[in-house]
């Protein structure tokens, strides 16, 4: 099935019928063994899985994360070889579907649903009664700051983007060579999860055509709202994840990040000298009161057109479900691999503990479980990586000779149109 037809078909409610579309695979007999990818270390949970089902085992190879392990899996699709289940990051569960990789698995796995968010639900099954994959972990957005550094320089916790910004020149005032935060060019996900608070949706499906809203209205107040800061100076222009982000971080240069529930684990490694001392709070809002946050990461785990060719689908659904929503199963995921779990029972359950670098806020998960019911709905499209990859060059340019932002978004807007154009998608306007 050609890239642009399976896309095409992801649109067409009740003909979603794209990988093992055959229908007639019989269903394993005997026991089955199942392989995973994933970049999480599961062998652990597997073994606890594996214990309790004698007919079902499931191996898992840990591979590199993101872009990597799509390459690979996709190449290994085409050849009629890899995993019988694929950790996927949810933005890339389109790609992964138009390039035949996923199968559906809603008589399997459909019942799954109610353990999860509408909007964490609706990026598995991509707006469709398909079932792609059951999701694993989310990651909401919120902001983290140093409280000490807060109450030193006499600066109030924004509740507002107008307040953020108001933070960062009274920082800026009081001492130039700190700065409230950074922008950064080099991981358009963060980019992406503002977006989608300010009311965004990317990628959006009509009949057979695709609609691209990476410059919409709110993503270009989102684009003009960063530059401006930049612009000013008020603000860091630097990427993360660099020496120098990391020292900024742990020298107090830079007080605050934007970033994910995940936070705590980047900077136990980021900036070590600051244990104790950083506070989570919800992302400052567009409109006083409202509690809206995007996400920034998270995965899936999704059931491959191999296993349903060999009739193993269901099987692979079975764990698959287990792994998410079983309340043993979900603990010891987040003791292995660190996850916050999608699941929204698991965000409120004692599977999760105070994370180490945040001792002095107790309640963190009982924020986070608060900030995540929030979480807007993402649209994804068949071509992120372009998207991503656009962003990176044109705001990293745009950041360091402090141009234009909303133009650095209209050439990822653009670029994203064309390539889905070039691969014969139809698309509105």
């Amino acid at each position: 099935m050609q890239r642009r037809t399976a896309l095409a078909v992801i649109a067409l409610a009740g003909s979603l019928a794209l990988t093992g579309c055959d229908g007639g695979t019989p269903a394993a007999t005997g026991p089955v063994e199942l392989t995973m990818w994933s970049w999480a270390s599961l062998q652990k949970v597997a073994e606890m899985w594996n214990a309790d089902h004698p007919d079902i085992k499931v191996t898992v190879q840990e591979q590199g994360g993101g872009d990597e392990l799509v390459t690979k899996v996709i190449t290994a699709a085409k050849a009629g070889d890899g995993p019988d289940l694929v950790q996927a990051e949810y933005q890339m569960i389109p790609t992964l579907v138009s390039n035949d990789v996923l199968t559906d698995v809603a008589e399997f796995a459909g019942g799954a649903e109610d353990s999860f968010s509408e909007s964490v639900w609706k990026q598995v099954t991509l707006g469709s009664p398909a079932v792609y994959a059951i999701p694993q972990d989310t990651a909401p957005l919120a902001l983290f700051y140093r409280e000490d550094l807060f109450t030193q320089f006499g600066l109030a916790v924004p509740k507002t983007w107008t307040e953020f910004a108001e933070t960062a020149r009274q920082l800026k005032q009081k001492d130039p060579n700190r700065a409230l935060t950074t922008f950064s060019s080099n991981d358009a996900g963060l980019f992406a999860g503002l977006s989608q608070q300010a009311g965004a949706t990317w990628w959006q499906t009509s009949g057979d055509t695709w609609k691209v809203g990476v410059d919409d209205e709110s993503s270009r107040k989102v684009a003009d709202f960063w530059g401006g800061l930049v612009k000013d100076g008020v603000i860091d222009n630097q990427p993360m994840y660099t020496p120098a982000w990391n020292k900024a971080l742990n020298d107090g240069t830079q007080i605050a990040w934007v970033s994910a529930v995940w936070a705590p684990g980047t900077l136990t490694t980021s900036a070590p000298d600051t244990k104790g001392k950083w506070k989570m709070a919800p992302l400052p809002q567009w409109t006083a009161g409202a509690t809206k946050t995007g996400s920034w990461g998270g995965s899936a785990t999704g059931i491959t057109g191999k296993a349903a060719k060999s009739g193993k689908a269901q099987a692979a659904a079975k764990f698959a479900t287990w792994l998410n929503t079983d309340p043993k199963a979900i603990a010891a995921l987040v003791k292995e691999a660190g996850v916050y779990p999608a699941a929204t029972a698991a965000q409120s359950s004692g599977a999760l503990t105070t994370p180490e670098f945040f001792q002095n806020q107790p309640d963190f998960y009982a924020l986070a479980a608060d900030i995540a019911k929030g979480t807007a709905a993402a649209g994804w499209g068949p071509n992120v990586n372009v998207a991503y990859n656009t962003f990176k060059d044109a705001f990293g340019k745009a950041a360091t000779e402090k141009s234009s932002f909303p133009a650095a978004l209209r050439t990822v807007h653009e670029t994203t149109v064309a390539d889905m154009k070039k691969n014969g998608f139809k698309i509105e306007g």
